[in-house]
């Protein structure tokens, strides 16, 4: 009990009612609107870079290079706007990852509080390097094999439309699985993870992580579910690693 504001107190922090959680998830929903807001200016300034040398290149520099088509009359301003959307979110990452882990701070511990701003960083860069894997692996190479793939009567024409979900997607998705050593890393300060346990079920999460790579890859081809698998299967062994040096020390 605080002498202080004789409120009960959850390690060094005032324990908050369901009114003041509402609160606090409702201004941190407001600043993370906020950030992505600002990453969307950032994206519709430079939207022609983004458009032209970034996310057509890849379609470009297939062989034979992919041909694009817009069907809807109203389909390039729409598409514009979606990018201008998913750019938003990818640059305020960072505070996306900031916001979530001030509101859940609170049900920490005061050890566990100070892990946060490096989980901030390290959860920011682990997302941004999977994404970097997407756009320079898997879809130079998914869309090669698209390219190549068939007879030659046959000419690939594809929607914008689809061809941006399917980047999104895949840069998206390999942005999220890319977070698996930071999970590995939180859950072992809890106590909730151990690497005896990860080695242990090995074998069963390799199952798992062929069937996840199948499931978000948005292609059903082997190339594209191998190129997500493979990297997740590293990510794993990697993430036993960091379970090791990352359990709590035990006390003499």
């Amino acid at each position: 009990m605080s002498e202080e504001t004789g409120m009960p107190e959850t390690g060094g922090v005032a324990e908050m009612s369901f009114w003041e959680h509402l609160e606090e998830l409702r201004w941190r929903l407001i600043k993370a609107v906020i950030g992505v807001a600002a990453g969307g200016i950032v994206a519709a300034i430079f939207i022609d870079y983004i458009m032209n040398d970034f996310l057509l290149s890849p379609a470009a520099k297939t062989i034979p290079p992919l041909v694009l088509i817009n069907l809807k009359p109203y389909g390039q301003l729409v598409l514009y706007f979606e990018v201008i959307l998913v750019c938003g979110v990818i640059l305020s990452i960072p505070n996306l990852f900031y916001q979530f882990w001030k509101f859940i701070e609170p049900g920490l511990l005061p050890g566990e509080r100070r892990y946060i701003s490096s989980i901030v960083i390290f959860s920011s860069l682990c997302f941004l390097a999977g994404i970097s894997f997407a756009y320079f692996v898997m879809l130079p190479t998914a869309l090669g094999f698209f390219a190549e793939f068939g007879t030659e009567a046959i000419t690939n024409t594809i929607a914008v439309d689809e061809y941006f979900s399917f980047v999104i997607s895949v840069m998206l998705a390999a942005g999220v699985v890319f977070e698996l050593p930071m999970v590995s890393f939180f859950l072992s300060k809890l106590g909730i993870l151990t690497p005896k346990f990860m080695r242990r079920y090995r074998k069963h999460a390799v199952i798992i992580i062929l069937i996840l790579a199948g499931i978000l890859t948005p292609s059903p081809d082997i190339t594209s579910q191998l190129l997500l698998g493979i990297p997740l299967v590293i990510l794993y062994e990697i993430s036993i690693i960091i379970s090791k040096l990352s359990q709590p020390k035990k006390s003499d």
